[in-house]
């Protein structure tokens, strides 16, 4: 067997694992840390678009308690959007005069 015939399937290996399998990989990391990092009081939003204030973390079980407008819920701490709620949580841009 030929090493040049095997090399169009490790190239093509590399080439996947640097553009999807990676990234894939650091998202995931960035989203444990986020959750992690959860605290009373932050503002999140769910991936289905609520909107609250964490109330109270169940490490045991790993949920949150969130108060919304009409009440609370519990819900898994992977329910909370790490993108939607960091952009809620940012500071907003100075307005030009």
């Amino acid at each position: 067997m030929d090493i040049q015939s095997l090399l169009p399937f490790v190239l093509m290996f590399v080439v996947l694992y640097f553009f999807m399998i990676r990234p894939q990989m650091q998202k995931a990391k960035k989203e444990k840390e986020f959750a992690n990092a959860l605290k009373k009081g932050d503002r999140v939003i769910t991936k289905s678009g609520l909107h609250g204030k964490i109330f109270d973390l169940s490490e045991k079980n790993n949920t949150v308690i969130i108060e919304t407008g009409s009440g609370k819920l519990t819900f898994d701490k992977s329910a909370i959007s790490m993108e939607m709620s960091q952009k809620l949580n940012a500071p907003a841009p100075e307005k030009k005069k």
